[in-house]
This record gives C-alpha cells, sequence and structure tokens, in this order.
C-alpha cells in the first residue's frame, strides 16, 4: 500500500509559482530589434520630419471643446464661457475672501451630497417637456418682480412688456406653463431684482459674499433679495407645506439647469464663480451694455 505524503504549503505555492511562469513563457514574445531604414540625402529632403507640424490639421480636444460651447449655446441661449468671460480682476471686490472661501465649502458641500444628486435625478427622470412647463411657471411668477423693479428703474417699455407677459401666459398660457406670450411679440427680458434697482439709482455694490445656502451676492444684492421676497406671489401661500413645495420644486428646477454648465467649471471653482457673477450682476445692471474699447480707436481713424 502507499503510504501518505505530506506536502507543506511553502511547496505547494512554491510548484503554483513555477506552473505559472513556465505556462507564461511559451508565449512571450522575442524582442526583436527595430533596424530603421537607411534612406539617402534626396529621400530625407523629400520626407517630412516627424516633429514637424502640421498647421492644417484639427485639433481634436478643440473640436471637442466647440462642441461643448454649441452644445450649451443651444440650451441656455448663449455660451457661459464667453459670457462670464472677464479681463478685470476682482479681487479687490472680495475683501473677505477668507471667510468666503469658507461659507463656499459648506455651500458646496451642502449641494454635492444633497441638492445636485436630487438635481441630476429630476432631470433623469422628468420628462423635458414637463421641466420646460415648469420653468415657465415659474419664469411667469417672476414677471411680477421684473415689473415692479422696471418702473422703479424708469424702464416704463420693459415693465409694460413684463406686466404683458404676465398676464397673457398666466390666463392663455395656463397658468404660465405655456410661453405663449413670445409668440405675440412679448420677449422674455434677463429679468430685473431690487439688486440691479439700488444700483440703478446710484448705490455701490459694496465687497462681495458668500451667504450660507443663499451663495454668492454682494452687500448691495444681499438686502435687495429681502424686497423680492415681499414681491415674490409664493410667499403669500398661508399653507406651509405647499409654499416650501413649490419654493423646493423651483430651487431643484434652477439647480437643474445649470448641470450642464456647471462641467465648464475647472481649476479654482471659487474664483470662477466669483468672477462670474461679478461680470455677470455688471452685464445685467448695464443691460447688456459693455464698454468695448477695442475698436474705439480704429473707428476714429477710418471715420470718413
Amino acid at each position: 500500500m502507499l503510504g501518505r505524503s505530506f506536502i507543506s504549503p511553502w511547496m505547494f505555492a512554491t510548484m503554483l509559482c513555477a506552473a505559472s511562469a513556465l505556462a507564461q513563457e511559451p508565449f512571450a514574445e522575442p524582442e526583436q530589434e527595430v533596424v530603421a531604414p537607411q534612406t539617402t540625402s534626396s529621400e530625407q529632403d523629400i520626407q517630412p520630419s516627424a516633429e514637424s507640424e502640421d498647421p492644417f490639421a484639427a485639433d481634436g480636444n478643440d473640436a471637442e471643446s466647440e462642441a461643448e460651447a454649441s452644445t450649451l449655446e443651444d440650451e441656455y441661449g448663449f455660451d457661459p464661457a464667453e459670457e462670464f468671460a472677464s479681463e478685470e480682476e476682482p479681487a479687490q471686490r472680495d475683501p473677505w475672501e477668507g471667510f468666503n472661501r469658507a461659507v463656499f465649502r459648506f455651500n458646496d458641500t451642502a449641494d454635492r451630497w444633497v441638492l445636485k444628486p436630487v438635481a441630476t435625478s429630476y432631470r433623469q427622470i422628468t420628462p423635458i417637456f414637463m421641466q420646460t412647463g415648469i420653468s415657465n411657471f415659474f419664469g411667469n411668477l417672476r414677471e411680477i418682480t421684473n415689473s415692479f423693479n422696471s418702473l422703479l428703474q424708469g424702464k416704463w417699455g420693459q415693465a409694460g412688456n413684463d406686466a404683458g407677459r404676465f398676464l397673457v401666459n398666466s390666463t392663455v398660457g395656463v397658468a404660465g406653463l405655456f410661453d405663449v406670450a413670445k409668440h405675440v411679440g412679448l420677449e422674455s427680458g434677463e429679468g430685473e431684482d431690487f439688486g440691479q434697482t439700488l444700483a440703478v439709482w446710484g448705490m455701490p455694490s459694496g465687497p462681495y459674499v458668500v451667504l450660507p445656502f443663499m451663495g454668492p451676492s454682494t452687500l448691495r444684492d444681499a438686502p435687495g433679495g429681502v424686497v423680492d421676497w415681499y414681491t415674490n406671489p409664493l410667499t403669500y401661500i398661508n399653507h406651509d407645506q405647499t409654499s416650501y413645495a413649490f419654493k423646493f420644486t423651483d430651487l431643484v428646477q434652477t439647480r437643474a439647469g445649470l448641470l450642464q454648465a456647471e462641467t465648464l467649471l475647472h481649476g479654482d471653482r471659487y474664483i470662477l464663480l466669483r468672477d462670474a457673477y461679478l461680470q455677470r450682476r455688471d452685464y445685467l445692471i448695464r443691460d447688456g451694455e459693455l464698454e468695448d474699447d477695442f475698436g474705439s480707436d480704429s473707428d476714429e481713424e477710418f471715420d470718413f
């Protein structure tokens, strides 16, 4: 009879390693030395250098960025990269950067773990026509704030346009779910708030400040938001649960609309969002009439 043989674990592991090495050896390809073909001097003159750059070669990154910009422009009506581009240094308007960065990290963490997942799920499961209707509904309610501040700023035509949009969309547009007013010549404006009204009245913006849960603002825009709160029709809903439901839906819809534009943020998010906010506020206060010093000298030079 054959006696029992004892195999130690170390011997078994050694056998496995040797077997795996032997199994891989036959499939290993022998290294071959690559010899570059010799070319004559005339062939070297004809053949292009590998290091030479082709000025007509298409850059894949540029094509991808242009495609992304066109997609954002189709969805939002403008290119956020160009809209928020600013050559001025707004650091002088941010003397409380240390405090603002701390509040920004708090808001960003809350957004990453709570609001952004909700907005992403909302955008994935909600049909496009429903998102459009919800956006139109809350945008129609904001026409009251727009009309009020347009009157305070002396923009009579804009005030009439905003009031007309509210009346048409609230009735024919089924409580604002459909933007019927744009089909009768009442186009939507950029929006007016009391912070812009204070700027038109001559009040300086003051330092840049980041508010908890509210986001970027200035010392001028922060108290202006209190006045806008009283001109918001949702403020006067007596039922608390209904009021919270409407406001939360408006917040989620707004956050969902910024998901794609958020892909443009690379690098220091705090600086990018600060510059974007300040540039956007200046654009709204001036009604889009930004100073252009590029062509002033050339226009005067060639003025016949």
